[in-house]
């Protein structure tokens, strides 16, 4: 139906503080300086503090742990769990509730289509409903004998409620955002295919002029829905 998208280094450093307490005329006065290994001299202009008096370095004692190996190591980050594999799709607006089955792609690089009427088929190489991307679900509109089950697909509109059940019985919801018809021809696979941050959700089928000499239509629409 339609072609498919496109150091930090381990370890701390110990930083020891120097402390010199001097009392002058009743005033108090208390200057603390940090010394760090490699230090530059002040700035021109700003007045250097008096020299601390050193203290004995066993006069203070500094407990810092050493990092274990352990702790130097990157932990891995917990994978996000994956939504369900797509069972049903249902859209109150049109009256569709029908079975999902998973699609791949033709040796074209086409997109398959359902072989049943009444079913839909989600492509595996996307998200799965309810999760961040694209998931992309595609549907006949009709058949020989009659109407299919993505006949109504162009009658809905911004703010129509679509869920997706997955395997597990959970329900990805989503929201209408609108639809477009475009030429097989000129078929916008970025758009329609291209990552998005959120979970979004694609449905395609055919419309326009029905050519009786390739015995298909000539355009497909797209309704975009994104999580509601």
């Amino acid at each position: 139906m339609t072609p498919t998208p496109p150091r930090r280094p381990a370890g701390s450093r110990l930083l020891t503080r120097l402390g010199l307490a001097a009392l002058a005329l009743g005033a108090a006065l208390l200057v603390t300086a940090v010394v760090l290994a490699g230090s530059s001299s002040p700035d021109p202009g700003v007045a250097a503090p008096a020299a601390p008096e050193v203290i004995p370095r066993d006069a203070v004692a500094i407990h810092t742990p050493s990092p274990s190996p352990e702790s130097r190591k990157k932990q891995p980050k917990p994978r996000p769990k994956r939504a369900a594999r797509p069972l049903r799709i249902e859209i109150p607006a049109i009256g569709v509730r029908a079975r999902v089955i998973g699609l791949g792609l033709n040796p074209d690089r086409s997109l398959e289509v359902p072989t049943d009427f009444a079913e839909t088929g989600w492509w595996t190489g996307g998200s799965r409903p309810g999760e961040p991307g694209p998931a992309i679900i595609a549907g006949h509109v009709d058949s020989t004998t009659g109407p299919a089950v993505f006949y109504r697909l162009g009658e809905l509109r911004a703010g129509d409620a679509i869920a997706v059940v997955g395997r597990d019985g959970s329900r990805a919801r989503f929201t209408v955002q609108g639809s477009e018809q475009y030429p097989k021809t000129r078929f916008p696979t970025a758009r329609v295919y291209g990552r998005t941050t959120g979970p979004t959700l694609r449905l395609i089928t055919c419309s326009g002029t029905f050519d009786q000499a390739s015995g298909h239509y000539l355009d497909n629409t797209v309704v975009y829905a994104r999580a509601a």
